[in-house]
């Protein structure tokens, strides 16, 4: 049995070499470094080949490419949580004359905002920044290419406008500001704008020979905010536990678990896929996974987390094309997983319990479908099904006995008990929904009313 913090077992490390040493030689990546953290901390981390002559290790930067967007995301959310805009304002009220501007902030973050996928003019990953100074060289005469709001477009130069948006409102440089914001309050001090020693060069292999050439290595300028950082897979393990609980330092727990909501619709190459507020979200064989995945010429990188198994893995390879990353980090958390099941926390009862929440607890009908109301450790509350699919949710309490939901279909709608002059409960309210102790239970105000007969046979 293994309990949190524990190394991995000796044939798990084993599996977890083996799948990525498979990766490196049947993608021909000049090198590749994997790590896999469990419960917040980094269990197992791995390399194959070289990197200038010697084995890369967990400390060695690889440029992340689109991973970058979700520390540009978290950046967004941080002014949203200070009050210092709304996901819902147009970018046009905080960012005014990009051209762009009827888009809202969450479609930017969620790629729904109907912008171009690629910048005008040049292939932008391979050109200098410094030939696009404005943000009309980002998005062109017409950075529309769909309706706002309608479908899921990835758009790298909604990016830009993010982090321009955040230094806007910072009146700081977007990588002063993540930095500061981000970087130094959890210790990522291995992520840089810039490469720092030691990292790995990024390479082209080609396709049909083992042989490879330099790609070259870019300042993105205006773009950087979609694709410029470099990391190493310790930070990036850290950065995936972060994004699973939250830190107070940076963003709280409820603020991570809104950008790991879908806020698009799937994508269309996959129904098992969506995206979040700067997070892309996956069903894989069994598990719901939260990252991003990253590629400019010379690097590839891909980072999941599993909420429920509390497991994160990261990997990163020095080549155009080759190794699935994206995969190969999936099927980390998999084989950790499968070969280690989590061992749930004990179950201890709660400290103490408010009795009017208590008479709360237990059945409820929406007309004839029972649900459970379920109290929380954290004093919210949980309403749901008792077995199967269908609706349920969590809600926070609001303090003055009501409740609001924090996801699932009641997100965001309150939730109010509707007690009789007496003081008992007559009913739940639920955005219009009437949920009582009976089905139609003829006490309570069950709108269209209930049969006089009441239950019968034919």
């Amino acid at each position: 049995m293994t309990t949190p913090h524990e190394e991995l077992l000796p044939t798990t490390r084993r599996t977890l070499l083996h799948r990525i040493a498979t990766a490196q030689a049947e993608g021909r990546t000049p090198s590749l470094v994997a790590a896999v953290a469990r419960d917040g901390e980094v269990v197992w981390s791995g390399a194959r080949s070289m990197v200038d002559g010697h084995a890369p290790d967990e400390n060695v930067q690889y440029r992340i490419g689109s991973i970058t967007k979700t520390f540009t995301a978290v950046l967004v959310m941080r002014l949203r949580d200070e009050g210092l805009l709304d996901l819902r304002d147009p970018l046009e009220k905080h960012l005014p004359g990009t051209g762009a501007g009827e888009a809202t902030i969450a479609e930017l973050l969620a790629h729904t905002g109907g912008l171009a996928a690629e910048t005008p003019g040049e292939w932008w990953e391979r050109t200098p920044g410094s030939t696009r100074p404005e943000l009309t060289d980002v998005l062109g005469e017409q950075p529309f290419r769909h309706p706002v709001g309608r479908r899921f477009h990835y758009s790298n130069p909604g990016y830009t406008l993010l982090g321009s948006l955040v230094e806007a409102v910072r009146g700081a440089s977007w990588e002063d500001v993540l930095r500061r914001e981000v970087l130094e309050p959890l210790g990522l001090n291995r992520t840089s704008a810039q490469p720092q020693a030691p990292h790995a060069g990024g390479w082209a292999v080609h396709p049909w020979a083992d042989v490879m050439m330099p790609e070259p290595v870019e300042d993105l300028g205006l773009m950087a905010p979609a694709g410029q950082l470099w990391s190493t897979t310790a930070d990036l393990a850290r950065f995936a536990c972060f994004l699973a609980k939250g830190d107070e330092r940076v963003l709280g727990a409820e603020s991570v678990r809104e950008m790991r909501t879908p806020s698009a619709p799937s994508q269309p190459e996959s129904w098992d896929r969506s995206y979040g507020l700067g997070l892309d979200l996956l069903r894989w064989e069994g598990l719901s996974l939260a990252g991003h995945t990253g590629s400019l010429p010379g690097f590839l990188a891909g980072l999941w987390v599993s909420e429920q198994e509390g497991v994160a893995a990261v990997a990163l390879a020095n080549c155009t094309s080759g190794p699935l990353v994206a995969t190969l980090a999936a099927d980390l958390v998999k084989i950790v997983a499968e070969a280690e099941p989590r061992i749930p926390e004990p179950w201890r009862p709660l400290p103490e319990v408010d009795e009017k929440v208590l008479e709360l607890a237990g059945p409820w009908y929406w007309g004839t479908q029972v649900l459970a109301l379920r109290l929380s450790a954290d004093g919210g509350v949980e309403l749901g099904p008792l077995s199967g699919a269908g609706r349920q949710a969590r809600f926070r309490s609001n303090g003055d006995g009501t409740w609001t939901g924090l996801d699932g279909y009641y997100a965001g709608e309150l939730l109010r008990p509707v007690r009789r002059t007496d003081g008992s409960v007559s009913h739940l309210d639920l955005g219009s929904f009437v949920f009582t102790r009976k089905p139609y239970d003829e006490g309570a105000p069950v709108p269209g009313g209930v049969a006089p007969e009441g239950w019968h046979g034919f």
